[in-house]
């Protein structure tokens, strides 16, 4: 697989120059969470109805920023707050690197497949670079590329150099490593031009980047088998995504015996995840739900109070015989007194009360 940059052309590699010599512009502020910046580009052999042979996403956080297709030819700002605050320069200069990463992956494409002996079939290269801006500062840029699904190269910018994934990659390597140039350009974009990027995307979306919804959360049971009990915890509503959520027994973590399904979208902007163990009821034990979440000034538990059915059911059966007894009583004390005299309450069949 070639390299992007020297494809395309004096030009780019004119405003690479300018990119080190301009260095990256850091806005004021601290965040209290992990934010991230994604590229993600796909290239597919045989495209389809929805499926252009090739693509580039931008993400900030879980946020589509903007994106190119082959279809379109164009890159389109998917947040309002990015169309407002970017002016055209910023995307001419996203138009142009789009296309040269459309050159480079069209012609990667077919270098892969001869070095792989394939002459037909799916195929499909897959390339995701970006960087992560921690809360306490510390910073993290990452390159990775994949052929077919199988890693391809990774790019180890503390060291500069290429880690080849498997035999066919150790040419593109050496072929890498050699081109010094490019290596500094990464390891600059990935630790100050990719953050200062992140950073003012992160100024512009505040109010949907760095907003905190609380969870709400809900505990319930269910007989399981074998007399067991699940017991689940649904949160939902929160954001951002990061939480932790866990089952505590007597004041302990139960997270090895529990199962979830993940963290998935709400639909409405916010995330939802649940978390179920199952228990012994006969055991008796406190259980609670543990969720720390960024927008809790301190850890939320919700205790589990198990749900004595069993109780209101019985409490009503004998409610329920004791109202029929008394009824049944009444009906055969009237039956027994009805038409006795000098008793003081029954009254004479006939006798007219003036």
């Amino acid at each position: 697989m070639g390299r992007v940059l020297p494809r395309c052309g004096a030009a780019l590699g004119l405003a690479l120059r300018l990119l080190l010599l301009l260095g990256a512009v850091a806005l004021r502020g601290g965040h209290s969470r992990l934010h991230s910046r994604r590229m993600f580009h796909t290239v597919v052999s045989e495209p389809g109805p929805g499926l252009p042979w090739y693509s580039r996403v931008a993400y900030v956080d879980d946020q589509v920023i903007f994106d190119y297709t082959s279809e379109t030819q164009r890159v389109e700002p998917r947040t309002v707050w990015m169309a407002q605050n970017e002016g055209p320069e910023f995307w001419d200069f996203q138009n142009f690197w789009a296309r040269c990463w459309q050159a480079w992956f069209n012609a990667s494409l077919n270098t892969l497949r001869e070095l792989y002996n394939q002459s037909e079939g799916f195929h499909i290269i897959q390339m995701i670079s970006g960087c992560d801006l921690r809360e306490d500062g510390i910073i993290q840029g990452f390159y990775q590329d994949s052929y077919d699904g199988r890693d391809f190269l990774t790019f180890d910018k503390e060291t500069m150099t290429w880690v080849a994934a498997d035999i066919g990659a150790q040419i593109s390597k050496r072929r890498w490593d050699a081109e010094v140039f490019d290596d500094q350009w990464w390891k600059h974009f990935l630790e100050e031009r990719c953050i200062s990027w992140l950073r003012s995307s992160l100024e512009y979306g505040k109010e949907t980047l760095q907003r905190k919804v609380r969870p709400t959360v809900r505990v319930s049971d269910r007989s399981s088998h074998d007399g067991l009990t699940t017991l689940s915890c649904k949160v939902s509503g929160f954001y951002p995504r990061d939480i932790t959520v866990t089952w505590l027994r007597d004041g302990e973590s139960r997270q090895q015996v529990t199962y979830s399904e993940g963290i998935l979208p709400s639909g409405d902007g916010t995330y939802q995840t649940w978390v179920a163990m199952e228990i012994d009821p006969t055991i008796k034990a406190h259980y609670s739900c543990h969720v720390e979440h960024e927008s809790l000034l301190e850890p939320l538990s919700v205790p589990w109070e198990p749900n004595n059915s069993l109780i209101p059911t019985v409490a009503g059966v004998i409610t329920a015989v004791v109202l029929v007894g008394v009824i049944i009583g009444v009906v055969v004390w009237k039956k027994k007194h009805s038409g006795r005299k000098g008793d003081g309450y029954a009254v004479a069949q006939g006798l007219r009360l003036e």
